[in-house]
C-alpha cells in the first residue's frame, strides 16, 4: 500500500497555511487510516471555524524519521463518518471536535461530550438540543454491565485531600473490575479561546497554568511556536537553561511518583525520603528563578534571569547531595521484594495496546514504545546533548516506575552536562521580539513534559492575527490508557494502578 501525500513538516518551524491543501472528507479518511496502520500516531487533531463549516487539521508524528505529517479537509455537512473504531487515537479528538463545532461524529463508540463547554459561537451541540440549558458533567450516561452479582462502584467527582475532580464510575463482579469509566470535564477553564485574544506576557502566564506541575514544559512550548512565528530563536545560553529547568521538573515529579507509589504499598522509607527530595529538587528550581515551579523563568525570545557563578555554584553542589539520596531511596524501594511483589503483573497495558491508543511519555515507555520528543525530534538543547530513551518491556507498575528511575538518572547526568556548558557560556541575551506575526502561517511546536508530549499548535490569519492556538497535553492521550490498565484487576489495585501513571486533570480540561 502507497501512503498519502502528507505536508511534512518540523516542529517549530513556521510555514504557510496554503501548503496544507484541503483534501475531500473521504481522501481525509482514508489517509488517516493508512497512516495510522503505517505506524504513523496522531498528535493532534482539531477544528477551525471557517465560513460555511469547520475546517478539520491533524497532526501526524512519523514512525521513523522527525517529520511531522499535515492532513486538511473542509466540511460543510453536519456529520461525518468517525474513525474511532479502526484508529482508537482518534476517539477523544472527534468527541472534542463534536462539542466546540456540532459536527457529528456517526457510528463513533462512546459519543459523549469530553470538557461539557459551550460550543463554539454559530455552532450547535450533538449532544443535547436545550441549549439554554448547558450540559452538565455529572449529567451523563455511563456503560453498565447487567447481571445479579454485577455493582457500581462511583468515587468522585469530589475527593479527600487536595486533589482536582474527575469521577471514576467501575463495573465490578465481586472485587474484580471489569470495566472502568473516567468523566473529566469538570472545571473548563478556556484557555484555547483565551490564547486568541493575544496578549504575550498574559498568553506566556497562561501556558504555565495549562498543568501546574508542568508549567515549564508548557511555557517552553509555548515560547518555541511564538518565537518561530516572529522568525527568531533565543539564545545558546537561554536555551541550555531552559533544558536544566526541564529537567528539574521531571526530577522533582518522578521523585515524588516514587515516592507516592511507595507510599501506596505501605513502604515509609522511600516514600518519606522522596518527598523531601521532591522539595529540594523544586528549591532548586526556584533558586534559578524565585518560583519552585518555575513560573516566570521562560519568556519570549529567552529567558528572564540569568544565574550568576554562586547560584551555579550552589546548584551544583544540592543537585550532588540530592542525587545521593535519591539513588539510596529508590534502590531499596527496588531491592525489597514485597514491594516488587506488589508492582509486578499489576495494571498490564501491552505494547499493542499502548501503540493503538497513541500512548506518549513514560507511560509509552513502559510498555516498550520508544516515544520521546528529546531523542527523536530534538529541540533547544537537545540538539546539543543526545538523550537516551529509557524502555521497559513488561507495561506494568514495576515497568512504569523503573522507567521513572531511569528517566531521573538522566536528567541528573543531563543537568550536570548543561551546567558545564553554561558555566562557559558569555550570558543569556534576550532576542527582541518583532511587531507582529507572520500571516497565514502555522506551527506545530513539541516538547518533551516528565508526562510526555506537550504539543501547542498555533495558526494566524492573514492579518497576523492568532486565529486558532491548539493546546495538547500528554494526559489527553493517556487516559484512556489508564481504564484499560485496570479492566481484569482488582479494584483494590486501583490507587497503585493511578499512581503509576499519574495523569493531570487540569491538562486535559484546559
Amino acid at each position: 500500500m502507497t501512503l498519502p501525500a502528507l505536508t511534512t513538516v518540523h516542529h517549530g518551524v513556521a510555514i504557510e497555511r496554503r501548503s496544507v491543501q484541503d483534501r475531500t472528507i473521504d481522501d481525509f479518511c482514508q489517509s488517516v487510516l493508512d497512516c495510522t496502520h503505517h505506524g504513523w500516531r496522531v498528535v493532534s487533531y482539531f477544528g477551525l471555524a471557517v465560513s460555511g463549516g469547520v475546517r478539520l487539521m491533524m497532526v501526524l508524528a512519523s514512525p521513523v524519521g522527525p517529520e511531522l505529517g499535515l492532513l486538511s479537509t473542509s466540511v460543510t455537512t453536519q456529520s461525518l463518518p468517525s474513525l474511532a473504531m479502526y484508529c482508537p487515537q482518534v476517539q477523544l479528538f472527534e468527541r472534542e471536535i463534536a462539542e466546540q463545532f456540532g459536527l457529528l461524529f456517526e457510528d463513533h463508540p462512546w459519543f459523549k461530550p469530553v470538557r461539557f463547554q459551550p460550543p463554539c459561537d454559530g455552532y450547535t451541540s450533538p449532544f443535547h438540543g436545550d441549549q439554554s440549558q448547558p450540559l452538565q458533567a455529572g449529567n451523563q450516561d455511563f456503560y453498565r454491565m447487567s447481571g445479579e452479582a454485577g455493582h457500581q462502584v462511583g468515587v468522585g467527582p469530589v475527593h479527600a485531600g487536595v486533589i482536582e475532580p474527575g469521577h471514576f464510575r467501575f463495573q465490578c463482579f465481586g472485587e474484580t473490575v471489569h470495566h472502568l469509566e473516567i468523566a473529566l470535564g469538570y472545571q473548563h477553564r478556556g484557555i484555547e479561546a483565551l490564547m486568541t485574544d493575544w496578549q504575550p506576557l498574559r498568553a506566556l502566564r497562561l501556558a504555565e497554568t495549562i498543568a501546574g506541575d508542568s508549567s515549564i514544559a508548557h511555557a517552553c512550548a509555548h515560547a518555541l511556536g511564538v518565537e518561530s512565528l516572529h522568525g527568531i530563536s533565543a539564545s545558546r545560553s537561554a536555551l541550555l537553561l531552559r533544558g536544566i529547568a526541564q529537567e528539574l521538573e521531571r526530577l522533582a515529579n518522578h521523585t515524588g511518583d516514587l515516592g507516592a507509589l511507595a507510599g501506596d504499598v505501605g513502604f515509609m522509607p522511600t516514600a518519606s525520603y522522596c518527598g523531601r527530595i521532591r522539595g529540594d529538587f523544586l528549591n532548586m528550581t526556584a533558586l534559578l528563578c524565585g518560583s519552585r515551579f518555575g513560573r516566570g523563568l521562560v519568556t519570549l525570545g529567552g529567558v528572564s534571569f540569568l544565574p550568576d557563578e554562586a547560584m551555579l555554584r550552589s546548584l551544583r553542589q544540592r543537585l550532588i547531595a540530592a542525587s545521593a539520596e535519591l539513588t539510596s531511596a529508590i534502590e531499596l524501594l527496588f531491592a525489597t521484594p514485597s514491594v516488587m511483589n506488589r508492582f509486578e503483573g499489576i495494571g498490564v497495558v501491552s505494547r499493542e495496546t499502548a501503540a493503538m491508543l497513541g500512548l506518549v511519555g513514560p507511560v509509552a515507555r513502559g510498555s516498550g514504545l520508544y516515544r520521546d520528543v528529546r531523542h527523536f525530534r530534538p529541540y533547544g538543547c537537545y540538539n546539543e546533548y543526545v538523550m537516551p530513551v529509557m524502555v521497559q518491556e513488561e507495561g506494568d507498575v514495576r515497568a512504569r516506575a523503573q522507567v521513572r528511575w531511569d528517566e531521573a538518572r538522566q536528567s541528573l547526568c543531563c543537568i550536570f552536562a548543561l551546567l558545564d556548558q553554561l558555566e562557559q557560556s558569555d550570558g543569556i541575551a534576550h532576542v527582541p521580539l518583532g511587531a507582529g506575526f507572520a500571516a497565514d502561517c502555522l506551527v506545530v511546536s513539541l516538547v518533551e513534559g516528565w508526562r510526555g508530549e506537550v504539543c501547542h499548535v498555533v495558526m494566524t490569519d492573514h492579518a497576523g492575527r492568532i486565529e486558532r492556538y491548539k493546546i495538547g497535553d500528554p494526559s489527553f492521550h493517556n487516559w484512556k490508557g489508564l481504564e484499560l490498565a485496570l479492566r481484569g484487576g482488582q479494584i483494590s489495585d486501583f490507587p497503585l494502578i493511578n499512581k503509576s501513571f499519574n495523569l493531570s486533570y487540569c491538562g486535559h480540561d484546559l
